[in-house]
């Protein structure tokens, strides 16, 4: 179905999501850094990407403003998925440029949910 760029420096969530990904159908890349998420961004130019927050070095709040402002990227939607749950932090992420966001631990179901509105 979708080809979708996970970015999160948990190996866990990234098999985590990984997998609920390929068994809806989708295809996944993953990185571990906003860095080399950009990187990857410009590279394969994903249908979707989820961005997690609280990463080293560059947030996941950099990275998406960074994808969000570069025209060969700023067509990609992004979905911030993060343990940061308060509702600034959400603001602050739409603000980025995020098309949603969402708070760990998000169900399968809200995730699919999320992805198919995003893509339809």
């Amino acid at each position: 179905m979708a080809n979708i760029l996970i970015v999160d420096d948990s190996p866990t969530y990234l098999e985590a999501l990984s997998g609920i990904l390929h068994k809806h159908g989708h295809h996944c890349t993953t990185e571990q850094t906003g860095e080399a998420g950009i990187e990857t961004a410009l590279k394969l130019k994903p249908d979707l990407i989820l961005m997690d927050v609280i990463m080293p070095k560059m947030s996941g709040f950099q990275a998406t403003r960074q994808l969000a402002k570069n025209p060969e990227t700023a067509h990609i939607p992004i979905v911030i998925i993060s343990t940061k749950g308060q509702e600034t932090d959400k603001l602050w992420g739409l603000r980025q440029g995020a098309k949603d966001y969402l708070v760990k631990e998000v169900s399968e179901q809200d995730l699919i949910s999320c992805i198919n509105k995003i893509l339809s």
